[in-house]
């Protein structure tokens, strides 16, 4: 295994047995097109499912007063694409990635898309090479305080809110709109791209693996922009 895969391991906390499921995991679709062979999108696919069943088992034993509402709400915030793409950023997965030579041009090392399926390929190919019970000791460490974090990320769940209630307090009148701008990628997996208009000038962008992430994010930029992040 080359040394950037074996400090990449060290990283993450886990040893291949199978290092192909690895590489794997860490390889890029548009490298398909030049004959490499296999990517990640399927064990993207199931990578997510297996840290969707790692957070929810988890957040049951750690809220066990909430409702379900709130448990999904938990859930959601943590398997943000942005918020996997920023642990995939800390474990230092974009130096390990694979990509063609037109993809690595194009800035998708950098690419939130690329690094949350990544991430979620990396879950699957821990869990693949070994069982659930390793794939979430390897896993759960890379949140660090759980419980403190998702108590901090549902502070700041609703920034629509927060936009609409701020303008709604300054300037009652004035409308906001979020407008698709751009979509991409196959239909399980596509990344939109929206653009929020306040009194019909640009006031932020988000991208998001659905049209509400989307939003979500144009809203955070916005209210950074008006110093309330």
């Amino acid at each position: 295994m080359p040394d950037d895969l074996r400090a990449f391991e060290d990283r993450i906390g886990y040893a291949f047995r199978n290092a192909e499921l690895l590489e794997r995991a860490l390889t890029h679709p548009s490298l398909l097109a030049e004959g490499t062979g296999t990517h990640n999108q399927r064990l993207e696919f199931l990578g997510d499912s297996v840290l969707a069943l790692i957070l929810a088992e988890q957040l049951f034993k750690l809220f066990p007063g909430e409702r379900e509402g709130h448990l999904a709400r938990a859930r959601s915030a943590l398997a943000k694409g942005e918020y996997l793409a920023g642990i995939a950023r800390k474990l230092g997965l974009e130096s390990v990635l694979r990509l063609s030579e037109q993809e690595e041009k194009a800035g998708g090392r950098e690419r939130t898309s690329s690094l949350e399926d990544a991430l979620e390929a990396v879950v699957a190919a821990v869990y693949l090479d070994s069982d659930f019970q390793t794939a979430r000791r390897v896993v759960l460490p890379w949140y660090g305080d759980l419980q403190a974090l998702t108590e901090h990320l549902l502070s700041d769940d609703n920034p629509k809110g927060r936009l609409q209630e701020l303008i709604q307090g300054t300037s009652p009148d004035t409308p906001i709109a979020y407008e698709l701008v751009h979509s991409e990628g196959p239909d399980h997996a596509k990344t939109f791209i929206m653009e929020l208009r306040i009194g019909g000038k640009v006031s932020g962008m988000g991208q998001g693996r659905s049209k509400k992430d989307a939003e979500e994010n144009a809203a955070r930029e916005a209210l950074e922009k008006l110093g309330r992040e």
